[in-house]
């Protein structure tokens, strides 16, 4: 991992966009072109991304970006981008000012409790395969993990400060019968 401290995904580089540099990028922030205003991001070999430009990548995925970054001036440059992660410290993230505002990463490594207070697991990850984020929770005294859509009905609180988080789990899903 980089030398970024207490680092934050920020974006993941994708394919060339065009001949002269350009990659697309998705963004992990609200507001997708704020990507451009946290200065140089860094990969996990602590290597630095300059972004010179960036603009709506336009169709489906408002997170998708297209970005000039300095010093990648050809397709083929571009191309040996691709799957690059980008990162910032922590420390250069805004503070979340509001009650229930919090960043994404910070669930990492909660505690998970049912609405009865017993133990489920905890959060090892909060993928994003672009339908929106689910917690990755390995559930307690198994080495396995669930997959839960991240809403506020299946995840009605979250305590950052106790490092807790309540879920509703979802009922079984049965098997349906033939018609």
């Amino acid at each position: 991992m980089s030398v970024t401290p207490n680092p934050v995904l920020l974006a993941t580089i994708g394919g060339p966009h065009g001949i002269k540099g350009e990659v697309r990028v998705k963004a992990f922030t609200d507001d997708p072109l704020a990507v451009g205003d946290y200065g140089a991001l860094r990969d996990t070999e602590n290597r630095k991304f300059k972004i010179m430009r960036l603009r709506p990548a336009g169709g489906k995925n408002p997170a998708m970006l297209v970005v000039k970054f300095k010093g990648i001036n050809s397709r083929s440059e571009a191309q040996a981008l691709n799957g690059i992660e980008l990162f910032i410290s922590r420390t250069a993230l805004p503070d979340d000012n509001e009650e229930d505002e919090f960043y994404v990463a910070d669930l990492v490594g909660c505690d998970v409790f049912d609405h009865e207070d017993k133990a489920i697991g905890t959060i090892v990850a909060v993928p994003d395969f672009g339908a929106g984020p689910l917690l990755e929770i390995a559930l307690t005294g198994t080495s396995a993990t669930q997959l839960l859509e991240f809403s506020r009905a299946n995840v009605p609180e979250v305590e950052l400060a106790e490092r807790k988080v309540r879920i509703v789990p979802p009922e079984e899903v049965s098997e349906r019968e033939p018609e």
